[in-house]
């Protein structure tokens, strides 16, 4: 079961987009996907049509609780969810005082029944616990990059956390890779972005771009991913690519890690 923490910390990066609907085209691939919603906006949960996750998984962090009992049936083919608790707003300040917090969904993912083949959580836009606790329990962790100018400067902090992460927290943890978003081939910005993607990044950054689409923009108001609302578009087309690419990407032997 290969865990992917789908991490950002700035806003509008694309990030619960690619969530949502990397875990679709997934699922068209005959794959069972667990889309986990650790961002207390819960904009995954939305996107699935569940507006309220109730306590959930503030239950997981403060009790200890499983989190299999939370799973819940998407309209999506292969992709089950775990919405997100609006209580989770207060979570870093209800456990500052605990010890091991960062460490509480690592044992929590530990106990899910092996029923699927990815396990996709969407963090908030932040580098706060919850994000952290995803780091530090997730194998891998894949980064949607807004191709503006502003979304490369937080990569670097982005990339030094996740090392910490690694460091102190959690030794097999690897960059899946970088996903470049809101694509406007149109635009040299664009263009630009992408390419100091590459020479920064290298064969870290996928090959596929998600291209600006307006059908993928309208998919959350019909609480439907891409790929059932226009399996059409280029959104559609782009995810699928996506995910044929994380297919390759497979995750190599734990503690291993690819040559940056």
């Amino acid at each position: 079961m290969r865990q992917i923490a789908v991490t950002n910390q700035k806003g509008g990066s694309g990030k619960t987009t690619t969530a949502v609907n990397l875990g679709a085209a997934l699922g068209e691939k005959g794959k069972r996907v667990l889309v986990l919603d650790l961002d207390p906006q819960a904009s995954a949960s939305a996107w699935f049509g569940v507006k309220d996750g109730g306590r959930g998984l503030l239950d997981v962090f403060a009790e200890g609780r499983p989190l299999a009992p939370l799973v819940q049936a998407t309209c999506a083919k292969g992709v089950e969810l775990i919405p997100a608790s609006p209580w989770l707003v207060g979570i870093e300040k209800a456990l500052a005082a605990e010890p091991g917090t960062e460490t509480i969904l690592r044992r929590a993912l530990e106990r899910l029944p092996p029923r699927w083949d990815f396990v996709l959580v969407d963090c908030p836009p932040s580098l706060g616990l919850l994000a952290v606790a995803a780091l530090a329990g997730c194998g891998e962790v894949l980064v949607p990059v807004e191709t503006r100018v502003m979304a490369l400067a937080g990569l670097a902090g982005l990339v030094q956390t996740v090392e910490r992460v690694r460091d102190r927290l959690n030794p097999s943890l690897r960059l899946t890779g970088l996903l470049a978003c809101r694509v406007d081939a149109r635009t040299r910005l664009s263009q630009d972005v992408v390419q100091t993607l590459r020479e920064r990044f290298g064969a870290d950054v996928f090959q596929t771009v998600i291209r600006e689409n307006v059908r993928l923009a309208e998919a959350p108001s019909f609480a439907k991913p891409i790929t059932i609302y226009d399996a059409r578009s280029s959104g559609a087309e782009d995810y699928r690519n996506a995910a044929a690419e994380l297919l390759k990407r497979d995750k190599p032997p734990q503690g291993k890690q690819r040559k940056r």
